[in-house]
């Protein structure tokens, strides 16, 4: 019989966690699910560059922890906005087109935290991120 520790299982905050993403003012954490999988944001406020994209084969929801992300959701030519602050949901099924974010930090860090959210895990490359 196998023992399991917690460790194996729970994930706690921690800032060397995080790494920088390849943009400015991004960082991220990634956990992996069989699955599923989460990516736990750390965005600095003023930040832009989140291009309009959509995921053929994943389904995202995004939970805002911190701060608000002003973007855009839905069809790719609809020009409509949408804020949403900690707390507010979003959910973008497989092709939903998204992004083209504002990244209002909050006022004790001046960082937006957002979960995302995805199933079935996904890849970058053919390599699972």
């Amino acid at each position: 019989m196998s023992l399991v520790t917690p460790e194996q299982y729970c994930y706690f905050f921690a800032d060397d966690a995080f790494v920088e993403e390849g943009r400015p003012g991004f960082r991220r954490r990634i956990i992996m699910g069989e699955r599923l999988e989460l990516w736990f944001w750390r965005i600095t406020g003023g930040t832009g560059g989140s291009v309009l994209h959509h995921h053929p084969a994943n389904e995202q929801i995004g939970i805002i922890v911190r701060g608000q992300l002003d973007f855009r959701i839905g069809d790719p030519d609809d020009e409509r906005r949408v804020t949403l602050g900690a707390g507010d949901i979003y959910l973008a099924h497989e092709n939903i087109w998204h992004g083209d974010s504002n990244f209002i930090g909050d006022d004790e860090l001046n960082e937006v935290w957002i979960l995302d959210v995805f199933a079935p895990p996904r890849t970058v490359n053919g390599v699972t991120t």
